[in-house]
């Protein structure tokens, strides 16, 4: 069983590792660009999405750092000096020296370097209480922290972190998500019972509304569909049927359920699917409108077929 505690000795040394390297950088672009190669390696180990944008705005805040750092060694004044907005800076010169203003302990943003280290501080506080991270191990974090901006050896290697964060997340979200699976997998279990509907092997139901006599689809083709998706407490999620607008994509293109039932369905059917959730967005969900873990339910119908390129030639 992995802990809060090993996730975080993985999550710290990849977050500092990446302030640290961008304080090399020598100009805001070469910021920037580094910054949209983070968000680029975090989409490919489908992170998840809060977790991604929190990466996003932890390195938003080295890189303004890295920036102003770079200004002061040159001799140039910075653009804009950072530091809390005016309202926030005259709350704490307002209060005595050395007193912190919150918390169990005294402490006082002195500088700006004092302001930006505590700003990254509640950056990272913030997004791992909403994660529900918060029973952490401060110490522990503390060490991985000075291990990495010393350049000291970390207990576990950059190799071996990423397997850890995601099997965290995955744990995480299995235990957030977890009645909306057991409810999915109700639904599934009652709905396989109806009349008309089939199961397939890999967990796939379908029910024929409208039965087609045309061709069936191939894995290289492309088809022209209408369809309507629900959760399985009917909210739509997405409608072409809504839209006015029949949809037009490979077959291959989308998620397993699809897949598989397009490779079935002659052109001129129209078909109820109901697609478990690890034959859709699975443990990822899809946006604000698909938690992790839903089963979706689509009326799809065939309307017709692009052949691949080098078959129509």
């Amino acid at each position: 069983m992995i802990c809060i505690n090993r996730l975080f000795l993985a999550i710290l040394p990849n977050i500092l590792l990446f302030f640290k390297q961008l304080k090399l950088l020598n100009s805001i672009y070469n910021d920037t660009i580094n910054i949209y190669k983070l968000i680029f390696i975090l989409k490919q180990n489908k992170l998840h999405m809060k977790l991604k944008l929190t990466f996003a705005a932890l390195l938003f805040v080295a890189v303004s750092g890295s920036i102003t750092a770079q200004n002061k060694n040159s001799g140039k004044k910075p653009v804009g000096k950072p530091g809390p907005p005016a309202a926030v800076k005259q709350k704490i010169e307002s209060k005595k020296e050395g007193e912190h203003m919150g918390g169990d302990h005294k402490m006082g943003l002195k500088s700006d370097n004092d302001s930006l280290s505590y700003s990254i501080g509640m950056n990272i506080g913030q997004s791992l209480k909403q994660q529900g991270l918060d029973n952490i191990d401060l110490n522990l974090m503390k060490a991985a922290m000075n291990d990495v901006l010393k350049g000291s050896a970390t207990l576990i290697s950059a190799e071996q972190a990423m397997p850890v964060i995601m099997a965290s997340m995955k744990k995480i979200s299995e235990k957030k998500y977890a009645s909306v699976k057991a409810e999915g997998m109700k639904y599934l279990e009652e709905n396989a019972k109806k009349e008309g509907v089939v199961k397939l092997p890999s967990g796939l139901q379908y029910q024929i509304i409208k039965k087609g006599d045309g061709v069936i689809p191939k894995a290289t083709d492309k088809v022209n569909v209408h369809y309507h998706g629900t959760l399985i407490n009917g909210k739509v999620f997405d409608s072409s049927v809504d839209r006015g607008t029949p949809a037009t994509f490979g077959v291959t293109q989308v998620i397993s359920g699809w897949v598989e039932a397009l490779q079935l369905m002659p052109v001129g059917s129209k078909w109820k699917l109901t697609i478990p959730s690890d034959l859709a967005y699975g443990e990822r969900g899809a946006g604000e409108n698909i938690p992790p873990f839903s089963t979706l339910i689509f009326d799809v119908e065939l309307l017709s077929i692009e052949k691949a390129a080098e078959e129509s030639k």
